[in-house]
């Protein structure tokens, strides 16, 4: 194994600092990013997708099978005004879900800071909902899970793609702004996109209303919501009024 070189405690605090100033020219530039991505034009969304699922349920709803009914994209934001979807690999005919797809849901923290932000997170997949409720309670996880086998959401927004015939799986994030009753499409990113993601600001930061920091670009998303909101107002998940 190649280990790092040995050095001295002056010397480490020296490579150490040359590092930081190229650290923070890298958060200036992601910042400038996502100002840039929050930027993006929107497309409004003119068809009616139907999902079955539902959004998180207790142990006991999950093993009883409970909880699945008709939902369309405007019923997963759960009246929020921004939703990110998690394509999820699950094919109708697989027995499981993705592995690295699974891994990046154990790593979303608890979604009561996303919503405390008006935004709902939720994983979609083309397998059957009776397909994902077991794999679901295998894995332990509570939150809004839905299928899209009902319609072709995974084609529309490229998580599952036509290969010479033949459909093809890919991991993704796609993100919603709603307005009313109308539904907008913002921004999507597949495959290594997903590197780096699953914190709540890095959530945030794919989405048109950002963080909701009065720092951010450009200016008048912070107040979008009518509610004090940025880093400031961080509460313990069970303090949040949401």
């Amino acid at each position: 194994m190649s280990l790092p070189e040995i050095v001295s405690r002056a010397q480490w605090r020296a490579a150490r600092e040359e590092l930081l100033v190229k650290e923070k020219a890298v958060t200036r530039a992601r910042d400038a990013l996502n100002a840039e991505r929050r930027r993006l034009p929107m497309v409004e969304i003119d068809r009616e997708y139907v999902f079955e699922g539902s959004g998180g349920t207790s142990p006991l709803e999950r093993s009883r099978g409970l909880g699945g009914g008709k939902a369309t994209l405007l019923d997963l934001f759960e009246g929020r005004q921004q939703l990110i979807v998690h394509h999820f690999m699950f094919a109708p005919e697989w027995d499981a879900g993705c592995r690295g797809c699974s891994a990046f849901l154990d790593q979303i923290g608890h979604l009561a800071h996303l919503h405390a932000r008006g935004t709902t997170f939720a994983a979609v997949s083309r397998a059957p909902y009776t397909r994902i409720l077991p794999f679901k309670a295998r894995m332990g996880w509570i939150l809004p899970w839905y299928s899209s086998h009902l319609g072709d959401f995974n084609e529309d927004f490229e998580a599952t793609l036509d290969q010479e015939g033949e459909l093809v799986e890919r991991p993704g994030l796609s993100c919603f702004l709603r307005d009313g009753d109308r539904v907008f499409h913002t921004y999507s990113t597949y495959g290594r996109g997903l590197d780096g993601l699953g914190s709540t600001t890095s959530l945030l930061d794919l989405t048109a209303l950002g963080r909701q920091e009065e720092w951010e670009e450009p200016e008048g998303r912070a107040s979008a919501l009518g509610v004090p909101v940025g880093s400031e107002c961080v509460r313990h998940h069970d303090e949040y009024d949401d």
